[in-house]
This record gives structure tokens, sequence and C-alpha cells, in this order.
């Protein structure tokens, strides 16, 4: 399967974005996908994920309250909206797709067979 990400750009603290991942080829519809983010100097960490029909939903501590995923099978897409954003928000963030997800290893990154190529977030002060 092909991701693409996109919708990344340059926003205010305390404002919002969207970011979209979208599919081609493969079977998207039975992976879970995970948002990763990686900002310069640090490694990639885990987002969140949500799980092949859309019904689960995971987040890191840092964005939870703030960030939500959804995805819609039909279009291959899978979105993650982002509210309430701070400076510490800002990095490249990519889309990966899992196909034998387990929720105790979601965060690791290696388990992700899949991914885009990222779109930068950033966030002004």
């Amino acid at each position: 399967v092909q991701l693409q990400a996109s919708g990344g750009g340059l926003v205010q603290a305390g404002g919002s974005l969207r970011l979209s991942c979208t599919a081609s080829g493969g079977a998207f519809s039975t992976y879970a996908i995970g948002w990763f983010r990686q900002a310069p100097g640090k490694e990639r960490e885990f987002v969140g994920a949500i799980n092949w029909s859309g019904v689960n939903t995971w987040f890191a501590d840092s964005v939870k309250g703030r960030f939500s995923i959804s995805r819609d099978n039909a279009e291959n897409m899978v979105q993650l909206q982002m509210n309430n954003l701070k400076t510490e928000d800002t990095a490249v963030y990519y889309c990966g797709a899992n196909p034998k997800f387990s929720v105790a290893t979601m965060s690791e990154s290696f388990r992700y067979d899949w991914w885009g190529q990222g779109t930068q977030v950033t966030v002004s002060s």
C-alpha cells in the first residue's frame, strides 16, 4: 500500500489543522493506521492510532483531548484533527499502516510496514 500524508502548514498556537493520510493499493481497510511525528533532533514519536474499522482510537498523553483520528475506508483516508495546537507540536507528521496491530505495541514505529512521506506542521507562538 502507498500512503500520502498532507495538510500540514503553519498555524498559531491555539489553532487547528487537519492532516490527511490517503492510500492507494493494498488492503487499506484491513490495516490499523498510526500517526507519528518527528521534531528536529528527536526520535519519531507515537501520536495516535486508529484500528481498521475506525471504532477504536488511541492517543499519546501529550495530545489526548486535543487530537482526534477518523477514517473513511470507502475513500481510503484517515484524518488527524489537531486542535489547540501548541508550539511543542511542531514536527513532521507521518502516517503508517500496520497490518498486525496490537495495542501493546502500537507506539513502536518499526511495526508499521508502510509510511507516507510526512507533512510539516509548524506552530508559532
